[in-house]
């Protein structure tokens, strides 16, 4: 009878490990804390449209696994912990996606079996940014433009520029002869600096400045800067005399004073030194009495009936010389041993009171110094017209860029209106500005006279390159 007592209790304490082991296991599984939410936040790098990447970020218990539910997208986000209690995830708006602004956010996040949720509005998790209010336009400014000193343009030379003007802004350099514009850096507020390594393709013009634009949005501030002169050596071409007024072997009644002027070209060279211009009318030096430039000169002469010449000799800065002469012929009317009379040019003074002949006369806008759809170059050219004797001449010349991929944009470079003189000649000088090779200049002229008007067009051609 004890023998078998004896057993039970022997397999009785045996059996007292296992049994505290079932007791313990789940005291162990109710002592885990509940998962918890404490925060998300986002960001978006735009507007909520396709192609927007917004990234949440959730902070809470560690361990588990977080997703972002947001109402109007396909796809829930999931969140990867990238330290402790932190999880990060982001999702690229797509075009299937109707997602609001205020689009209701629900985040979850699951550990052991448990799942703890929290509810957001997107509104109150994305910030709202606050853009800084752009620059008074009265603040856009270049306060300084300058360039290092360089003894001379040439290939592998560094040409370095700093501009100082509002900060904040894009600033960028058109080198003339250089295709791309060259984009200064803002080292500190306000102070911008660049530099361009000069190129053997890289054809520099003296003649144009260097321009620095700087622009915040739609707004702008221009500066220029003198293009620094080339070596005087690599210039070995003499300039052009061209668009002669009158033209060579011409044949003009006598009457009012007449236009006589002409265009220098000196294509890539040094340019024309205008103090190295003289001009003879028949003889007689009347340099004085002419505007000269380095693009061309203009004179205005009363002269008798017969043939008259014109000399020209001009020399560039490389000391190139060149030297036009050309003739033409008033006709009409006889004059015993008359004076030539040369009368200075009028820079700014009221038109001169027409007396218009009794008659009808035709108002078309005829140009008598130039062909149509002539190749001009880059310099100002002197246009000539003839209408009816005392008619006002409404003349716009408006630049129209060449076809696609070439450069440039449409923009007007002549608009005024004239009085024809008593013979019905009008003249002014068109500026090409910048052109482009191929550019093509419309003329639209609308001459009036009492109740009539007539409208003319005219157009000339920029010279390729």
């Amino acid at each position: 009878m004890k023998h078998p007592m004896r057993n039970y209790l022997a397999s009785a304490f045996l059996l007292l490990p296992a049994a505290a082991s079932l007791v313990a296991l789940p005291a162990t599984a109710i002592a885990q804390p509940a998962p918890e939410v404490r925060s998300l936040s986002a960001q978006a790098d735009g507007p909520l449209v396709p192609g927007t990447l917004v990234t949440f970020t959730l902070e809470g218990s560690p361990r588990g696994q977080a997703r972002v539910h947001v109402r109007g997208l396909r796809d829930a986000v999931e969140l990867q912990e990238t330290q402790r209690g932190v999880y990060v995830g982001s999702y690229t708006v797509r075009r299937g996606d109707q997602v609001e602004r205020n689009a209701p956010v629900r985040a979850t996040l699951e550990r052991d079996d448990r799942v703890a949720a929290a509810n957001f509005g997107l509104a109150d998790l994305l910030p709202v940014p606050r853009p800084l209010p752009p620059p008074r336009v009265a603040d856009l400014r270049i306060e300084r433009f300058g360039m290092a000193p360089v003894e001379r343009i040439e290939p592998g030379v560094d040409l370095r520029f700093a501009l100082e003007g509002t900060p904040g802004a894009a600033v960028v350099v058109d080198l003339p002869g250089v295709a791309n514009d060259l984009a200064l850096r803002e080292v500190r507020p306000g102070v911008y600096e660049g530099g361009y390594t000069v190129r053997r393709s890289d054809n520099f013009d003296p003649r144009r400045p260097i321009m620095a634009t700087l622009r915040i949005g739609d707004r702008m501030a221009t500066a220029n800067l003198a293009m620094p002169a080339t070596r005087a050596e690599f210039d070995r071409q003499p300039p052009q005399v061209s668009n002669l007024s009158p033209r060579d072997g011409e044949q003009i009644r006598v009457g009012p004073p007449l236009q006589i002027g002409a265009s220098f070209d000196d294509g890539r060279g040094s340019g024309v030194d205008p103090a190295s211009v003289q001009i003879l009318l028949s003889g007689r030096n009347v340099t004085r009495d002419a505007q000269i430039t380095r693009q061309g000169f203009s004179l205005r002469a009363a002269l008798p009936p017969g043939r008259h010449t014109v000399d020209v000799t001009a020399r560039d800065m490389a000391g190139n010389t060149v030297r036009k002469a050309w003739n033409f012929e008033v006709t009409g009317g006889i004059v015993a041993n008359p004076p030539v009379v040369v009368v200075p040019p009028v820079v700014v003074a009221p038109p001169p009171r027409i007396v218009v002949p009794a008659g009808p006369a035709s108002l078309a806008v005829q140009i008598v110094n130039q062909y149509p759809n002539t190749e001009i170059g880059p310099d100002p050219v002197l246009i000539k017209g003839r209408t009816a004797p005392g008619a006002m001449v409404q003349v716009t010349v408006r630049a129209l860029p060449p076809p696609a991929p070439a450069v440039g944009q449409e923009r007007i470079v002549y608009a005024q209106t004239l009085q024809a003189d008593g013979e019905g000649i009008f003249s002014f000088t068109m500026v090409p500005g910048t052109p482009y090779p191929g550019e093509r200049y419309e003329f639209f002229m609308v001459a009036r006279r009492g109740a009539q008007a007539q409208e003319s067009r005219f157009s000339l051609t920029q010279r390729g390159s």
